[in-house]
């Protein structure tokens, strides 16, 4: 019991100053190598804690040694942007000066109702507000606004607007939604006006069309070559 009691006490000081050499980054904001090594190193350090019959050097050493790995690729990224493309990859941009690039999202396995969430826990409910969206290498999106909108704040200008609604997805990839189209209190005669009035021919051509939270239109086309 003794055994196991110091065994787990060393294993636990390991892991903590491993990743305390590693950076203080959070798992969400970890670069694919860096959540590898960590996962792997915390898997090493359970096996002798549990059995005993397992040397705590086959603990040590090989985190020691992923600790070493993990240090040496982190100086190389420092060193080589070839590297860094290499182990970390790059950025990609989904929304590019206004629009959607749909081969982006579906290379990065990022659909738009992922995109949407990411944009509204960020304050933005409408895609036309958004002049790009950046997927970080981290696996977080960063987002920078058209700059015709205004940073002041409606209090700041002691205004009392009418308060906004949810946006509501009408249109996806060519398929109407015809449940969002009934929240919205809207019928299909009404969005085959809009589409006539934007100059759409036919639901398939939209990649999104929505109404926004201050119930405007919203859409944009597919690609001629999708």
């Amino acid at each position: 019991m003794f055994t196991v009691l110091i065994r787990t006490i060393i294993l636990y000081l390991l892991v903590v100053v491993s990743m305390r050499l590693m950076g203080k980054k959070q798992i969400g904001e970890m670069e694919p190598f860096e959540l590898a090594v960590a996962i792997m190193i915390s898997e090493l350090a359970s096996l002798p804690m549990q059995d005993t019959r397992i040397s705590i050097t086959h603990g040590i050493i090989p985190i020691i040694t992923l600790l070493t790995l993990q240090t040496l690729l982190g100086l190389l990224q420092l060193k080589s942007e070839k590297m860094r493309f290499i182990f970390s990859g790059k950025p990609s941009i989904l929304i590019n000066k206004g629009k959607l690039d749909l081969k982006k999202l579906t290379d990065e396995k990022f659909n738009i109702n992922n995109l949407m969430e990411e944009l509204r826990m960020q304050g933005y409910f409408n895609l036309s507000d958004i002049e790009y969206a950046i997927l970080e290498t981290s696996g977080q999106l960063s987002v920078i606004p058209k700059t015709e909108l205004s940073p002041s704040t409606k209090q700041d200008l002691k205004i009392k607007p009418a308060q906004e609604g949810l946006p509501i997805t009408l249109i996806l990839d060519g398929k109407i939604n015809f449940k969002n189209l009934i929240t919205a209190k809207k019928d299909e005669t009404w969005l085959n006006q809009m589409m006539k009035k934007n100059s759409i021919s036919s639901a398939k051509d939209v990649l999104v069309a929505m109404l926004d939270s201050k119930g405007k239109f919203y859409c944009q086309l597919k690609e001629k070559n999708e």
